[in-house]
């Protein structure tokens, strides 16, 4: 065991907790994200008022560079200052106490619904009803581990949406959570895509560990010639934007496509590229400050 680690004390906007997670896991040695004064509901870590994010990491490293970089590119993609919080923060080597343990001492049970229950591997739990679809994750393994609203208003929708026997495609699919979802939900085939190679080994690794079987590529949706009956894409506002052709492509007549990451006052970039595709938007699903989009293809 090491002697020591690296924690890394971030001040943001509370409503970017899951973004910025997302940016320290993907840029940095990160094991592990938690709030520096955490309240739970299930599994998913509230923002506190002072909206300070802890981030654990195993090596030294350039901290500073990298959140300038990611910051300066979501304020390219839309984000004001306002929204992305300060950003400053305080970076400190820490003698170990065993914090890989205990920062997942916080995590318990989701039950995003009634049916639908993600539980961290290391947890023993007993489903609650007969038809309750449980997905085993380790959460801080890829970015979407269900904590987040935007996951948990995509496998909502795959409950409510889906056709049985659907052919899926989970575009940005991190995990793979929403694909293993999907097929546990009776999809007939499932295909995930991302375009962050890190992540591929670890969503395979994640439906191996569930027992179902997905496709799972480094690939973009403008590259992908197969069409589907369900379609999901969990990305943000402005990128969602961008390739909605593409998504629309990707889409059988009459499929339904979920479109979540979405934060509730951005929603209208999304919305006017639905519109301007001439696609039906069938529900806006809420919660906290999140939205995702239902829409079907006419």
């Amino acid at each position: 065991m090491k002697n020591s680690y690296f924690e890394l004390q971030i001040k943001i906007n509370p409503q970017m907790e899951d973004i910025v997670s997302d940016i320290c896991f993907e840029n940095l040695p990160c094991e592990g994200v938690v709030l520096a004064e955490e309240t739970y509901k299930d599994l998913e870590m509230i923002s506190t008022t002072e909206g300070t994010l802890r981030v654990f990491l195993t090596e030294s490293a350039e901290v500073e560079t990298v959140l300038k970089e990611q910051r300066e590119l979501l304020k390219s993609r839309g984000f004001s200052d306002e929204e992305l919080g300060s950003w400053d923060f305080v970076y400190s080597e820490k003698e170990n106490e065993d914090w890989s343990k205990k920062w997942k001492e916080k995590w318990d049970v989701t039950h995003v619904s009634d049916r639908i229950t993600v539980v961290p591997d290391w947890i023993d739990y007993n489903p609650k009803r007969n038809d309750e679809v449980i997905i085993k994750l380790e959460p801080g393994c890829a970015f979407g581990t269900g904590t987040h609203s935007t996951t948990q208003l995509c496998m909502k929708a795959i409950e409510k949406y889906m056709p049985q026997n659907a052919d899926v495609a989970d575009i940005g699919m991190g995990s793979g959570i929403l694909a293993i979802c999907a097929k546990k939900f009776g999809a007939n085939y499932v295909y995930g895509c991302d375009n962050d190679e890190t992540v591929i080994d670890v969503a395979k690794e994640n439906a191996i560990k569930n027992g179902v079987e997905c496709e799972f590529e480094l690939n973009t949706a403008d590259k992908i010639s197969r069409k589907f009956d369900f379609v999901l894409a969990n990305i943000l506002h402005n990128v969602l934007a961008e390739i909605m052709g593409d998504l629309k492509a990707i889409m059988k007549n009459e499929a339904f496509m979920v479109l979540s990451g979405i934060l509730d006052e951005k929603k209208s970039f999304v919305l006017d590229a639905v519109k301007s595709y001439n696609m039906e938007l069938v529900e806006e699903m809420h919660q906290n400050q999140w939205v995702a989009l239902v829409v079907r293809r006419k």
